[in-house]
């Protein structure tokens, strides 16, 4: 479901957003990359980008597991490519994925992370090695408390 200009109001964000957001729920695989690029085009670029970085939450989401994510994460990653914060959303879930699963990842690529990230994993099921550095290093208090939580939870059961 491709969403044409004439289904909605130019003068309404929050109807625009909605509609979006109903989109992106219907939309088939095969149409998913040209209605990001759709709504990236919105004269709103703020509402529109708000809009697809739902999406690509919730996608990269679901996709966390699935071992032949990459091809997806790679045509995101195209489609998106004029927008930094969302290309930089992509790389924080395959970090993300990576702290995760325990597979490698760096020490500097978490501390430098955003606080989105690091509140995520903080607050998630990270291994001890992640929230031992964001309990030190996390770049908010709340970050530290949370990582902090994490690991008494962990020592406790």
């Amino acid at each position: 479901m491709i969403v044409e200009s004439g289904d909605l109001d130019e003068t309404d964000e929050h109807q625009r957003f909605a509609v979006y957001l109903r989109a992106f729920d219907q939309v088939s695989e095969d149409e998913e990359f040209a209605l990001v690029a759709r709504v990236l085009e919105d004269p709103d670029a703020a509402m529109g980008g708000s809009a697809v970085l739902r999406h690509l939450d919730r996608r990269a989401e679901s996709l966390l597991l699935v071992e032949d994510r990459m091809a997806w994460m790679q045509a995101m990653a195209e489609v998106v490519a004029a927008r930094p914060f969302l290309v930089e959303r992509l790389h924080e879930w395959s970090l993300f994925r990576a702290v995760t699963l325990g597979q490698p990842w760096s020490q500097d690529a978490l501390v430098a992370a955003s606080n989105w990230l690091q509140l995520k994993i903080a607050e998630g099921p990270c291994p001890g090695e992640a929230a031992v550095i964001l309990a030190e290093a996390g770049r908010t208090k709340r970050i530290r408390n949370a990582a902090r939580v994490t690991l008494n939870r962990r020592d406790r059961g």
